[in-house]
């Protein structure tokens, strides 16, 4: 998946950085994504169906935690509970459907196209918070092609784009694919939602502390 994301400036401009990643996914709780940011900066998540493991070479560092449960739970447990980044991460989910049918307020047909050469139909949707179109392949694999997402209720209307390459529906997999071999030299840390935060009263005693 090639993609691209806009950052609104202080200014108003928007500058575009983008990301490449390879995703594998294997039902009910394996996964391994690889991914280059455009600066070269390269980072791997990996499921391996009893952990999740996140290792990030341009800092130096990874992190571990227990595996909740299916690919579904776990996915939602990296985004919402561990507060990490997943871009699309709803597409990788069984219950999209679900819930493409309850927040989706309308669908337009626009056109039929080529996406690289594929025949595709264009679609363009919208919900409460974003409009979005994809492309669908035409033919006995209706594969998405290409989706923008338009974030129309933040500032400057920022969008996010990805482009799906290279679809694989009969991978080669094996026990090595979902194994994540930390490379020598990288430290251990905890996941920033896992650090021990301090109550009210112990913050409150600190403040006070430190202007003593």
């Amino acid at each position: 998946m090639r993609s691209g994301y806009d950052a609104v400036q202080p200014s108003g401009q928007k500058i575009e950085f983008g990301e490449y990643r390879t995703v594998t996914l294997s039902r009910p709780d394996r996964m391994r994504m690889e991914s280059e940011r455009s600066d070269g900066a390269k980072t791997l998540v990996v499921l391996t169906g009893k952990e999740i493991v996140l290792v990030d070479l341009a800092s130096k560092v990874y992190a571990t935690a227990p595996q909740p449960g299916t690919l579904d739970e776990s996915i939602v447990y990296f985004v919402k509970d561990l507060g990490m980044r997943l871009p699309l991460a709803a597409l990788l989910l069984n219950g999209l459907p679900k819930e493409l049918q309850a927040r989706v307020r309308s669908v337009d047909y626009v056109e039929k196209t080529s996406i690289y050469g594929t025949a595709s139909y264009h679609l363009a949707a919208r919900t409460d918070t974003v409009d979005f179109q994809v492309w669908i392949a035409d033919g006995d694999k209706p594969l998405l092609q290409r989706i923008v997402l338009t974030y129309k209720n933040a500032v400057g209307q920022p969008q996010f784009w990805a482009e799906f390459v290279d679809w694989n529906l009969a991978p080669e997999l094996n026990d090595a694919t979902f194994s994540a071999q930390i490379p020598d030299g990288l430290q251990k840390v905890a996941f920033a939602a896992q650090l021990p935060r301090a109550s009210p009263t112990a913050r409150q005693s600190s403040a006070k502390t430190g202007a003593k």
